[in-house]
């Protein structure tokens, strides 16, 4: 998915300085951004108050939406350097195309998983016809510099692995957690795990304690460490936990991310993450002018255009509250 703000401002992030390393609960509200016309999502990261968990440096929250008469979601064909997405979804399908000639719908708690290293474009769309609700997450992981330039590719992955306890169903998303390690790649220390918990659950998840972690609640009310989340809202925990405490009242839908603390600094503008202005310019550059990001054949309508750069210099810094 495309951060598709026309307004685009540069996100100042990692570094390992402004890691909480210890145990906290901080709350983080989202904002509102509109995707194409007919779909809005719940942005948790970047935030004001925190750019990173671990390598996780986007987090969209979005649905349930009744798309039965719209035509759902529609981004069109855009760029991506430096980072890998993770389309995930609760409800509803998702059509991928790519400039590697990738061509996958991807349906409730199954992996598409895109690694971009130096270029590639993609197009995501509700399938015509599609089903009713749509309901999902969409998110982005920096790629270190070591790897940052590889070759791009995409990856979908129909079963997972899951770890389950009395209440509890995890699907492993990305990393590992406890027994359960997903085939995703990853080139960083982290996890991602979609965690199920049914009414009355009252439950401890084991954790890393070198890895920094945040939950986003998807559905229903779930506590988390005692605070209570609702669907959109995502609860930051800082570094130190060799558990955590999850309860459940009602049915409820978690996502868990965490990571060792992405040490590198770097600047995200619109689709890409680079780590210099003048990388940041030559893509903007590249994908103007049809170079480099490659042609995403049989979407239906043009690709997005690149906003305009800041008229404030873009500088690699670390993480920012």
């Amino acid at each position: 998915m495309s951060n598709l703000d026309r307004e685009a401002v540069p996100s100042l992030c990692g570094g390992r300085g402004f890691v909480v390393t210890d145990p906290v609960r901080e709350l983080l509200s989202p904002r509102n951004v509109k995707l194409g016309e007919s779909t809005e999502v719940r942005r948790l990261l970047p935030n004001l108050g925190r750019r990173m968990v671990g390598a996780w440096c986007f987090v969209d929250h979005y649905g349930p939406d009744d798309i039965a008469d719209e035509p759902g979601m529609q981004v069109p064909p855009h760029p991506h350097m430096g980072l890998q997405t993770v389309s995930w979804l609760h409800e509803g399908e998702v059509l991928h195309r790519d400039s590697t000639g990738s061509l996958q719908t991807i349906r409730p708690r199954q992996l598409g998983l895109m690694t971009s290293g130096r270029a590639i474009s993609h197009s995501e769309e509700s399938p015509r016809p599609h089903a009713r609700l749509l309901h999902g997450a969409q998110l982005w992981v920096a790629l270190p510099d070591a790897h940052r330039h590889t070759d791009p590719h995409f990856e979908f992955h129909a079963e997972l692995p899951r770890v389950t306890a009395p209440g509890l169903a995890a699907t492993m998303l990305l990393g590992t957690l406890d027994t359960a390690t997903s085939p995703g790649t990853t080139y960083t220390p982290l996890v991602g795990a979609d965690l199920a918990l049914t009414g009355g659950t009252d439950v401890r998840l084991p954790l890393e304690r070198d890895f920094e972690y945040a939950v986003l609640a998807m559905s229903g009310e779930a506590h988390v460490d005692g605070v209570p989340l609702v669907p959109g809202s995502m609860l930051y925990l800082g570094c130190g936990r060799d558990e955590l405490p999850l309860r459940a009242d009602s049915d409820a839908g978690l996502m868990l991310l965490g990571g060792e603390p992405f040490e590198e600094e770097l600047i995200m503008f619109w689709n890409w993450i680079g780590r210099s202005q003048e990388e940041i310019e030559q893509a903007r550059r590249d994908w103007m002018e049809g170079t480099r990001f490659g042609e995403v054949k049989g979407y239906d309508g043009a690709p997005l255009p690149a906003p305009a750069l800041p008229a404030v210099p873009l500088k690699p810094r670390g993480r920012e509250r």
